[in-house]
């Protein structure tokens, strides 16, 4: 066990919890509408809002992944640092992907507190969203 995913847990960052199962298909539900709200905001040409929703598209992902192995988050970051110990160092998932939900969470904070965000930001965060959501789609199938 890696020693930021040890850190996460000693914080209670990262918990235990025994109904992240049946949650799982909330979670990619969610994940689901949010990435289609993006798009929609996207071809409105409201970019921020699109960032912003693409964004948490991946986190509900994310979460849908962790909820499967019986772990919640309280931390953005340590939501990352989990998918890395218990996904990408089992190369369940690429680093890629999750590097990619870093970067999203980035341009997600410039929007929402900084007031930047762009087209081409908006694209990226949107194309990675669909990735993200397909991978977890996936592994989520493969476990049930």
């Amino acid at each position: 066990m890696n020693a930021e995913f040890q850190e996460c847990l000693r914080k209670g960052k990262i918990k235990e919890f025994s109904r992240g199962r049946a949650l799982v298909g909330k979670e990619l539900g969610t994940a689901e509408q949010d990435y289609v709200d993006a798009q929609d905001s996207f071809k409105l040409k409201k970019y921020k809002w699109s960032t912003i929703q693409a964004y948490y598209s991946m986190f509900h992902s994310a979460r849908a992944l962790l909820y499967s192995r019986n772990f919640r988050e309280k931390s953005h970051y340590c939501l990352i640092v989990a998918l890395r110990q218990l996904y990408v160092d089992k190369k369940l998932l690429p680093h890629t992907i999750v590097e990619s939900l870093n970067r999203a969470k980035t341009l997600r904070e410039n929007a929402d507190y900084y007031d930047q965000w762009s087209k081409e930001a908006a694209e990226a965060v949107l194309s990675s969203a669909e990735e993200f959501l397909s991978h977890a789609r996936k592994l989520i199938v493969q476990k049930s």
